[in-house]
């Protein structure tokens, strides 16, 4: 057999389109929401808890430098398994939904957003554009 290829464990053929994997379409509804609409639902939810955050504290205060990722925290936490998704993410035509269906609950949304607020895993991102805080919490982010 001299034409035989070896196999090599766990190797995966790239995706043509981010979600192809996860059985999502390539655009429209249902795809993953890209790169673009996501940093934009970022700046929404967090010039919101900017705002709210001032109702707190002065703004040059120390306070306000640990209440506004707080309040950005309650927001995630609180929107996501209630209307689907931050204020941000519905302002741009997105939802959260989990990868095997069904109701997002309450722990998914709890570990999405601790992750997003250390930053970090948000910027590293698998070929289907999910961040690893949406891998851990089993979560994509989807257009609607």
């Amino acid at each position: 057999m001299p034409d035989a290829k070896p196999q090599t464990s766990g190797v995966r053929e790239p995706s043509r389109w981010p979600g192809e994997r996860l059985g999502l379409p390539r655009e429209g509804r249902g795809s993953v929401g890209r790169a673009g609409r996501r940093v934009a639902a970022l700046l929404v939810d967090w010039a919101s808890a900017m705002l709210i955050s001032l109702l707190f504290t002065p703004y040059e205060s120390v306070a306000y430098t640990w209440v506004t990722p707080l309040v950005f925290a309650v927001l995630q936490i609180m929107f996501i398994p209630t209307i689907g998704g931050s204020i941000g993410h519905r302002l741009l035509g997105m939802r959260v939904v989990p990868i095997d269906g069904g109701w997002v609950g309450a722990w998914r949304p709890i570990v999405r957003t601790a992750l997003l607020v250390l930053v970090v895993p948000a910027l590293i991102w698998d070929s289907d554009q999910r961040g690893f805080h949406d891998k851990i919490a089993g979560t994509v982010l989807i257009r609607y």
